[in-house]
């Protein structure tokens, strides 16, 4: 019998940088002119991994297999070192937000101001019927003028959501020029754009070009009454982040969650283009939006974070092969801009498979990581799909579209004994049977919206209330 080692030579995961080769876990000769040892981490605030579902993979048939290119950031050196923010927080004052609300977003906003740096760049936006700049963009110093117009915020008036981002972005693009800044606005609101533009198009070409221009939007989303198809477009067009809030007072703890974020950006400008041999063809990214053409796939992401996984699933189709052969599956480059130093930089990785006629040796070789980010991204995708139907009123069709991924999550969780599929998979009915007898009430459906977009953006620190929470 066959015996799976994942000690074995192809199995290697070989990472390389601008600076050299390195092998993951060991040592490599870096730079050889100078005769210097280096580790990987130490070339590069980035490391790639790429991995496979199965590592040996079923002889003498196709097979689909799911790959993994995992971007993982180290931590930022020393706080001192971050690089500045140019921030613009765009609050909803019109006349639903009276009450606790306000209060809360003023008390998130200032817990906000008080956790940035004197050289940090921060904007104020305000907007009901009108839109108004309270603080333009300029360094925090010391934070008083900033402090006196947030105190200031009261609520009246309607939601011009579209012209509140829009003139945020102008803000920020004040100081966008120098590359040394990370670029974000963030958006509360608890309301429908009632005035001027007001599409979930609209909102989604907004954040695709503002996303084209390095400006990532965070959207939170509070109470009942906002237009989450709005939001969570907004955000996922821009790269940024999207949070579902039902009660006030936990904003002070979104924002929190956000600005870690925020101030943890380690590269920005990412690329991501993997490489697949001939025969081995790729079929579509799980998740996440990107391009394919011929071997070639690639998607971009504006920022990532300091100790924070990111990753996208690519789905491909692998050609029969004999028990015994390696395969090299798959090659990924990775091009960002080191945030804190401003220069380009690079990152790569290799892998292959094996075939095997033995299924013991194929069962034992998944990663049952990969699998599980697989199912999430799987049931988010349904997730959004079956909001769509539900408001098609095809209602049917959602329950049958969650009970059919269910169903191939539990056999693929069966087939691999991978317990946290089973019950992700497990998970999924009821929500199919409440979907088919009830459809979507208001806050579930915003829970549906807010976990789809945040389990595809593997948004980190959610701390999201009502029956979306998590």
């Amino acid at each position: 019998m066959e015996r799976y080692n994942q000690g074995s030579q192809m199995n290697t995961l070989r990472f390389f940088s601008s600076r050299g080769l390195a092998l993951i876990g060991g040592w490599s000769l870096l730079g050889a002119s100078t005769g210097f040892l280096q580790t990987a981490e130490m070339t590069s605030p980035v490391r790639v991994q790429l991995d496979v579902d199965r590592m040996v993979l079923p002889a003498g048939s196709r097979e689909r297999a799911v790959i993994k290119i995992g971007l993982d950031c180290l931590k930022l050196p020393r706080r001192d070192r971050r690089p500045p923010v140019n921030l613009a927080l765009v609050i909803d004052r019109s006349g639903s937000m009276a009450g606790e609300k306000i209060a809360k977003a003023r008390e998130a906003a200032l817990e906000a101001i008080r956790r940035l740096a004197p050289d940090d760049v921060v904007a104020l936006v305000a907007y009901d019927t009108r839109v108004q700049t309270l603080v333009p963009a300029r360094p925090v110093g010391n934070g008083r003028q900033l402090e006196e117009a947030i105190h200031a915020l009261a609520a009246g008036g309607n939601t011009a959501l579209y012209g509140g981002v829009m003139r945020a972005a102008e803000e920020v693009r004040r100081f966008a020029s120098d590359r040394g800044y990370v670029n974000r606005v963030i958006l509360l609101s608890d309301g429908l754009a009632n005035v001027g533009p007001s599409s979930p198009q609209d909102l989604a070409r907004l954040g695709t070009q503002l996303g084209g221009e390095g400006i990532s939007v965070t959207t939170i989303g509070l109470g009942l009454g906002y237009n989450e198809d709005l939001m969570t477009r907004l955000a996922q067009r821009s790269d940024g982040n999207t949070y579902f809030v039902e009660h006030g007072a936990d904003l002070p703890r979104i924002f929190a969650a956000e600005l870690g974020d925020v101030l943890s950006v380690v590269a920005r400008s990412v690329v991501i283009e993997i490489e697949l041999p001939g025969g081995v063809r790729p079929v579509r990214f799980v998740g996440r939006e990107g391009t394919i053409r011929g071997q070639r796939a690639e998607l971009t992401l504006n920022q990532l974070y300091a100790g924070q996984e990111k990753f996208a699933l690519l789905e491909v189709e692998v050609p029969a092969n004999e028990s015994g052969v390696e395969l090299e599956i798959a090659r990924a480059h990775v091009r960002y801009e080191d945030a804190l130093t401003q220069r380009p930089a690079s990152v790569g990785a290799v892998r292959s498979v094996r075939f095997s006629g033995s299924r013991a040796t194929v069962v034992a070789s998944a990663d049952h990581r990969v699998q599980e980010d697989y199912a999430a991204n799987v049931l988010a995708v349904a997730k959004d799909e079956a909001v769509r139907l539900v408001d098609a009123n095809r209602r049917d069709e959602a329950a049958g579209l969650l009970r059919a991924r269910s169903q191939e999550l539990r056999s693929l969780a069966d087939t691999y004994g991978n317990k946290a599929v089973e019950q992700a998979a497990a998970a999924l009915a009821p929500a199919a049977a409440k979907v088919e007898r009830d459809g979507l009430g208001n806050a579930e459906r915003k829970a549906f919206r807010a976990e789809a977009a945040q389990t595809i953006n593997q948004q980190s620190n959610v701390y999201s209330s009502g029956p979306g929470s998590r």
